[in-house]
């Protein structure tokens, strides 16, 4: 990330609860953005509603920041957005997030997201403010995103200009040794001759060729192979009485 590339500031102008500023807290943390402004939150700040909401997110509650005005939210920034569906007759340029990210990170300067309060969104004083309206298409029947879903939305475009490391819950195992796959093809073999698989001897060879075929496809770790071999012999065995 370069110096033109600040990450944005995200600024909830007159949110209501304190649990949805911890929401929003949380979701910005997950794409690793901390610069929350508020203006003028209904409750106050600090709000201790919001500290369990925002599950762990506590360093983006700690250095938010409260303003009376969203100009003083925004007085150092030069490309803001203001997160709303664009009214009739207004101008003004409509983007994604997406390319609002894409607009972020080659401007110069210090960029904002505007969202509004939960009941109404932004004020007609504060969309004016914005060089862009951000919006998504939505269903145009129930259009109603709550704060944090519509925070993911900008900050996971964000996080896609920054390579963020994508989690995983285990690390893939690598494929078995060939000899293990041998052996898995051979105990197939085994089970299968007896019961006239591969016949007519003439298509024996072919019919073997395609089961390997369709055995090497899978690339099968170390435990599936084991888990395969235990279920064949288990196939092999007589039935229990």
């Amino acid at each position: 990330m370069t110096d033109l590339a600040k990450p944005p500031v995200f600024v909830l102008v007159r949110p209501q609860l304190g649990e949805n500023i911890g929401k929003a807290a949380r979701a910005m943390l997950n794409f690793g953005l901390t610069e929350m402004r508020l203006v003028a939150p209904r409750d106050g700040w600090p709000n201790p509603s919001a500290g369990p909401s925002a599950a762990g997110a506590d360093i983006v509650l700690d250095q938010a920041k409260v303003f009376k005005t969203t100009a003083e939210a925004v007085a150092d920034c030069t490309n803001i957005y203001a997160t709303t569906v664009r009214k009739r007759g207004d101008a003004k340029p409509v983007v994604s997030p997406e390319e609002a990210a894409a607009e972020i990170i080659v401007h110069p300067g210090r960029s904002a997201f505007l969202f509004g309060r939960e009941a109404s969104g932004l004020d007609i004083q504060d969309v004016a403010m914005a060089r862009a309206i951000l919006t998504v298409p939505i269903n145009p029947d129930f259009g109603s995103l709550n704060l944090a879903q519509a925070i993911i939305l900008c900050a996971y475009e964000w996080s896609k200009t920054q390579a963020l490391a994508q989690p995983t819950l285990e690390e893939q195992l690598p494929p078995a040794p060939q000899a293990d796959l041998d052996g898995l093809i051979h105990h197939f073999g085994q089970l299968l001759e007896p019961k006239g698989y591969f016949l007519p001897d003439s298509r024996a060879d072919a019919t073997k060729r395609t089961l390997r075929n369709v055995l090497t496809k899978p690339r099968w770790n170390h435990l599936e192979i084991r888990t395969l071999r235990g279920v064949l012999s288990s196939l092999g065995r007589q039935d229990r009485n």
